[in-house]
């Protein structure tokens, strides 16, 4: 359960670091997401049709499996890498730059999205990550393309997810749930909600909140 740490309710934007060009590169604008993105992500499916002669039914099976992936790793970055707890001056700083500075101030609108600095060394780390899985496993690079788009597109969904919880309430029933999954992450228990994209690695590891059962259980 949430313990007495600060929690602040206006959207502020506190300073992170000393140096003026990092502290500005803390931030970033939720629309920063789909405009560095869906380009990338439109290159690589073309790339995956164009130089690599992907076909339709193996396209759509490795963007669903790209998506598949990108959803477990979502859940574990967030509940074992963004919620890793150390003791050490070092690991506190390095929760707070991480993940903390959003639990503190969660409703500060400049950092509800990975900076794009950040988001980009990772998708190129990931990128060749897939591209020594598959090409070791026999694989070409119309999957290590396909997969990959389909990853980056998981990405830019959960971000954009992410700002949606904190500033829409679309009144459609799988939102409610990734809404209420996701404040309740914040404000209730924050063991539990992991899932921002969607809640079912919560259901299958058993870290939903407590008011998504209640509500699946009056069903």
């Amino acid at each position: 359960m949430r313990d007495n740490q600060f929690v602040s309710a206006k959207n502020e934007s506190p300073r992170m670091f000393s140096n003026d060009l990092l502290d500005k590169f803390s931030r970033a604008h939720p629309i920063i997401v789909p405009i560095v993105f869906l380009p990338l992500i439109s290159y690589f499916i073309y790339s995956a049709f164009a130089n690599h002669g992907m076909t339709w039914g193996r396209a759509i099976g490795w963007f669903v499996a790209g998506l598949f992936v990108w959803s477990i790793f979502e859940y574990i970055m967030h509940r074992y890498v963004f919620h890793l707890h150390i003791d050490s001056e070092f690991g506190k700083k390095f929760h707070f730059y991480v993940h903390g500075v959003h639990h503190d101030y969660p409703n500060d609108e400049m950092r509800l999205v990975i900076p794009p600095g950040a988001s980009l060394i990772l998708a190129v780390i990931m990128y060749w990550v897939f591209y020594g899985i598959v090409l070791g496993l026999g694989g070409d690079l119309g999957i290590v393309s396909m997969f990959f788009a389909a990853f980056v597109f998981g990405y830019v969904c959960y971000d954009m997810m992410h700002y949606a919880t904190h500033y829409f309430n679309f009144k459609v029933k799988w939102f409610q749930d990734i809404k209420r999954n996701h404040l309740d992450h914040h404000y209730v228990d924050h063991d539990k909600g992991f899932g921002l994209s969607n809640v079912f690695w919560d259901k299958v590891f058993g870290t939903e909140q407590e008011s998504i059962k209640r509500k699946r259980d009056k069903k």
